[in-house]
Formats: structure tokens, sequence, C-alpha cells
């Protein structure tokens, strides 16, 4: 039994011997994972046009809404964007301008949050999606 034991240990013992950086023959090393492929760029416009409610909230009447390019998010594979709106309160008071970043994954907005000062948005470039949104209101209204 000692010796089922001492082989077993021995033989498992090993097992983190053969990665991608050991001193054996390339036939015995783990294969490195290679980073997973960038998706394709997202249409910003589209999605934020298509979501309004999944950056503002329903009684915020977003209006002006305008967004950056997509920038790949170097926590993985999907993209950013910063999204600006002028915003009022429940109450029908102004709020000014707010800017949110977006995280677009798999196409689809799936997080947001309110920027900070430090943040990039600060200085990107914006384009308006007014046009996007009529258009998509213009679609969704048709029968």
């Amino acid at each position: 039994m000692a010796a089922l034991l001492a082989g077993a240990a021995l033989m498992l013992s090993g097992c983190g011997l053969a990665d991608s950086h050991a001193v054996w023959p390339d036939v015995l090393k783990v294969k490195a994972t290679e980073p997973a492929p960038l998706e394709t760029p997202p249409d910003v416009k589209r999605l934020v046009a298509g979501k309004l409610d999944s950056v503002f909230t329903a009684g915020s009447q977003p209006a002006h809404v305008r967004v950056s390019p997509p920038l790949h998010d170097p926590r993985g594979t999907g993209w950013t964007a910063c999204v600006r709106a002028e915003l009022t309160s429940v109450i029908g008071k102004s709020l000014g301008t707010q800017t949110y970043r977006v995280f677009i994954n798999d196409g689809a907005i799936f997080d947001r949050r309110q920027v900070e000062a430090d943040d990039n948005c600060v200085t990107e470039t914006y384009e308006s999606v007014e046009s996007s949104v009529q258009l998509e209101a213009q679609r969704s209204s048709k029968p």
C-alpha cells in the first residue's frame, strides 16, 4: 500500500513541471493559452439609440444625446464608450449635462457608470445620436 501511495505522489508531483516554461521537449509541454480575439468595434450610436433605458433612467428624459467612439476595454475583450446627455430630474428640474461610461460586450450594453473628474470621457470627442434616436422611434411606432 505504501508503494502505491508513493508512486501516486511521484506522478502527481510532476504535474506542474510540464508547463510552457519547463525544460522538457515541446511535445510534453502544456501549450500557453492565447488571448481571446477582440470583438469588432460596436456601433455605439445604434446601441445607445436603441437602448436609452440601459444608460439613463426612464424619468430623466435624456436630450441631446452624444456618444464617443468605442475604445477597447483593457479589462477584457469588450469595448467602452462615453455617453453624454442633458437630463431632467423626476421633479422636472434640469440636471444639466451628465456623462456615463458604458461597457459593451457581445454587441450589447451590459453595464454603465457615471464618470468622475479623472475619467478620460472629459477629453473625448462626441457625435450626436439624435437622428438615430428619431429613426429608432419611427421604426418602433410603425405597425
